[in-house]
């Protein structure tokens, strides 16, 4: 009656397309995958272009490193739906003692919080990997959740939505904690590791890479600023040096905070 769709972004359509030939009748999707598909595309888009708007669909996301949702340990996720009765259906159905679901209708803010907090993850593990301190990494991430809200604004999502769970949450925690992959990826590359050695020392798949270059793209397009976004790509695609490209967040021209 569900699927249930957890695989990286890029395996997102292969997948689906699979799930398509495969069975021949699929009520619902919901998938737990972080990032866009290249170039610029969201995951519902993938969903409606291979099934139609007509399916029932929902992102379920937030602050959830896996290892401890399977301890068991307290977690609280966002399901987001165009249709709030299967939104709250999906809800009682993942909900229980340890793993709370609130639901949203913001399937666009949901997915873009997700995918592009990757990105400032890296940014995060680059300035931990130089030594920069707390004060950087409190200062990326704010900046960064401003950067998230840009753009999913001229998207079309809620302002409000990345002030929860799916934004400032799972931004908070992907910057902060060594469970992040994409925090680690970054450490490795501060501190001289090839991107090559990076992935093969942390053995799983790294969302913000392929992420960095979407969004980069996607921000030239719609014309928004999105400077660490910027930096992050200038430095997996360019060779720039990671000390470099935080100097360079940090000697741009003076500006009001909230514009």
């Amino acid at each position: 009656e569900l699927i249930l769709v957890v695989v990286p972004s890029h395996a997102f359509r292969p997948v689906l397309e699979t799930v398509r030939r495969t069975l021949k009748q699929v009520n619902a999707i919901v998938w737990a995958s972080k990032g866009f598909e290249a170039p610029q595309r969201l995951l519902h888009q993938v969903v409606e272009e291979i099934y139609g708007a007509e399916i029932d669909y929902a992102v379920l996301s937030g602050p959830t490193f896996a290892l401890e949702v399977a301890r068991g340990l307290p977690t609280a996720v966002t399901i987001a739906s165009p249709s709030t009765k299967f939104a709250t259906q999906l809800a009682h159905c993942l909900h229980n003692d340890h793993f709370r679901a609130y639901t949203s209708t913001d399937v666009i803010g949901v997915e873009v919080g997700g995918a592009v907090k990757n990105i400032l993850a890296i940014g995060a593990g680059i300035a931990d990997g130089l030594g920069f301190g707390a004060n950087t990494r409190a200062a990326l991430i704010t900046r960064g959740l401003a950067e998230i809200i840009r753009l999913g604004l001229a998207l079309g999502a809620e302002s409000e939505t990345f002030m929860g769970l799916t934004g400032l949450g799972d931004l908070v925690l992907t910057c902060t904690d060594n469970l992040s992959r994409n925090r680690r990826f970054g450490i490795a590359i501060a501190q001289g590791q090839t991107q090559t050695q990076a992935l093969n020392s942390i053995g799983q798949v790294v969302e913000g890479i392929q992420t960095a270059k979407a969004v980069h793209e996607l921000a030239q397009k719609l014309n928004i600023e999105m400077p660490i976004t910027e930096q992050v790509f200038q430095v997996l695609y360019k060779g720039k040096a990671p000390r470099d490209a935080v100097s360079e967040l940090f000697l741009r021209e003076l500006k009001p905070e909230h514009l």
